[in-house]
C-alpha cells in the first residue's frame, strides 16, 4: 500500500513529524510518499495561505501521485480538498475532515482546540460546509500558532489542555479535536487532563487514509482544462481530467 502524504505547509519539519506519527499509527504494510508544499506560506494560518496552500497541494498531488494508492491530505483545514478528489485519480483523505467525522460518531456533540486565532472562524465555516454544523459545540484557538506550537509542543501542553477541558465543561463537547498537523501525538499527553476523548487530528486521517487506500479509484469529471503558467506536471494532470 503506497500512500502520498501531502503537506501544503512549506516546513519540512512539519512533513517529518506528521511523516513520522502515520508510520507509528500505521505500521508495517505501508510505505509513505511525503510532498512538503513546494511554494506558500511556512505554516497555515489565514485565508490567504490556505488559498495558496490549495494550489501548492495540487501542485504536489500532480508531482507525486502516480503509483499511489491514497492521498493523505495532511493539513488540518484541508486546503484544496474538494479539488484535489475532482482531478485525483485515486482516494483523497482531508485531515480534518477525517477527524470531525470520526468526532461525530455516533451522534457525539464535537469541539476543536487549534493554534492561531485565525482558524475559528475558518474551521466554523468548514464544519458547516461538510454538514456537522448541529453536531458542533465550537473552536477554541490558543495564542500559539501551530508552527510555534511545533518549535516548543511542551510550552503549549497547559493551554492545550485547558482549552479542551473548556470544550467539554463550558461548551458541552462529548469529543475533541487536537487540530494540526504540528499537533501530531500531543493528544494522548493532554488525554489525563481532560474528561471526555481528545483526538489527535493525525491518527483519525491515518486510520481514513488507510481505508480509502482498499476502496474503489473514483471517477474523474472535471473537463480538460488548458492553463498558462503552472507547473508542468499539474498543467498535464489538468489538461487530461
Amino acid at each position: 500500500m503506497r500512500i502520498l502524504l501531502i503537506n501544503p505547509n512549506t516546513t519540512p519539519s512539519v512533513t517529518d513529524l506528521v511523516a513520522g506519527h502515520v508510520r507509528s499509527v500505521a505500521g508495517a504494510g505501508i510505505t509513505l510518499v511525503p510532498a512538503t508544499g513546494r511554494f506558500g506560506a511556512r505554516y497555515i494560518a489565514s485565508r490567504a495561505a490556505a488559498a495558496i496552500a490549495g494550489h501548492a497541494a495540487l501542485d504536489a498531488l500532480a508531482e507525486h501521485v502516480a503509483g499511489c494508492d491514497a492521498v493523505y491530505l495532511a493539513c488540518f483545514g484541508d486546503p484544496g480538498l474538494a479539488a484535489l478528489r475532482e482531478v485525483s485519480p485515486v482516494p483523497v483523505v482531508g485531515m480534518a475532515d477525517a477527524a470531525c467525522r470520526a468526532a461525530a460518531s455516533g451522534g457525539r456533540r464535537f469541539a476543536i482546540v487549534t493554534g492561531g486565532a485565525l482558524w475559528e472562524p475558518m474551521l466554523t465555516e468548514f464544519v458547516a460546509a461538510i454538514g456537522l454544523a448541529e453536531r458542533f459545540a465550537g473552536v477554541r484557538a490558543v495564542a500559539p500558532t501551530g508552527g510555534e506550537i511545533a518549535a516548543d509542543p511542551d510550552a503549549a501542553l497547559g493551554l492545550l489542555a485547558a482549552a479542551c477541558r473548556a470544550c467539554a465543561e463550558a461548551d458541552g463537547a462529548e469529543a475533541v479535536i487536537l487540530g494540526g498537523a504540528a499537533l501530531a501525538g500531543l493528544a494522548a499527553r493532554i488525554q489525563p487532563a481532560v474528561p471526555v476523548p481528545v483526538l489527535c487530528s493525525v491518527e483519525a486521517g491515518t486510520h481514513a487514509v488507510l481505508v480509502a487506500a482498499g476502496a474503489a479509484r473514483p471517477e474523474r469529471g472535471a473537463p480538460g482544462l488548458a492553463s498558462t503558467g503552472l507547473a508542468p506536471a499539474l498543467a498535464r494532470l489538468l489538461a487530461e481530467t
